[in-house]
């Protein structure tokens, strides 16, 4: 796994470009709950199973939504993939459709957007530099943009901080700060994250706790304690629905993927969310 940080001007845009690839025929892994991310499959192919059981192929550009539990992949050859993190002004400058539409669940980037994908994917199996590639992928995600308003910069900026900067981020606390009601900071969440606050806030508390237990080797029983969970076997599912594994495993015995993803945080040109995430 290679990491390529955004720009100033595009990280509130997109999390890390990343290049993945592995020579192992038939290798298996999980990625945990996360943005949607846009994937140009250079080579190899393989299947996505959700967290609900369902499983898709992937197409070579392949957008995977938001994703509310950790979704297992299977790489029926040696592959290499080219992808990004889509933030929820990504989302919105990109997509503009409801994310929530699309949560555990994938499309062909070239049947809905067009051509282009198509050319980009083409660019970077010939180009052999990988920074060349990556740069050029840089360029072509920014035409992709269109105008987001300064009210929505400001709603997202405002939700963003509210789900890095708590242990146990509550509801109350965004709808103080946004001035909107419960169910109109609902509709814009649904639209721009995939979810509601309540299962946002939930995600994203596990998430940390996550990057906690693997980079900090912090205490799990502590964690339990500050995160205001129930008690440990609720804290014990909520990783394993979000992470896919243990508190026990993470520390432990994590899977490469989980390995390779948790360095993200160690990105100091992300946006605090995707650090997160």
């Amino acid at each position: 796994m290679h990491y390529w940080e955004p720009s100033e001007k595009l990280r509130y845009y997109f999390g890390s470009i990343y290049r993945f690839s592995t020579n192992t025929p038939n290798y298996r892994d999980m990625t945990r709950a996360d943005m949607p991310q846009l994937r140009f499959m250079v080579a190899g192919h393989g299947d996505y199973e959700f967290f609900d059981g369902r499983v898709a192929t992937t197409p070579e550009v392949c957008l995977v939504g938001p994703t509310m539990g950790a979704t297992r992949f299977l790489l029926k050859s040696p592959a290499e993939v080219y992808g990004v993190s889509v933030l929820p002004l990504g989302w919105l400058a990109m997509c503009g459709t409801d994310a929530s539409q699309h949560v555990d669940t994938l499309f062909d980037v070239v049947q809905r957007a067009g051509e282009r994908f198509q050319n980009e994917l083409e660019r970077l199996r010939a180009e052999p530099d990988r920074d060349v590639a990556a740069a050029g992928l840089w360029d072509f995600l920014e035409s992709e943009l269109s105008p987001v308003s300064s009210q929505m910069i400001a709603l997202v900026s405002a939700i963003d901080e509210w789900l890095s900067d708590s242990d146990s981020p509550q509801i109350e606390d965004i709808v103080e700060t946004t001035g909107l009601s419960a169910r109109q900071l609902a509709r814009y969440t649904n639209k721009l994250y995939g979810a509601p606050p309540k299962l946002l806030a939930r995600k994203y508390r596990a998430l940390r706790c996550a990057s906690q237990i693997v980079i900090d080797k912090k205490n799990w029983t502590e964690l339990c304690d500050e995160g205001n969970f129930y008690d440990q076997s609720h804290f014990i599912r909520e990783i394993k629905q979000f992470l896919g594994h243990t508190p026990h495993q993470l520390l432990h015995d994590p899977t490469a993927v989980a390995r390779l993803t948790v360095q993200r945080r160690a990105l100091t040109g992300l946006a605090k969310i995707n650090r997160i995430s």
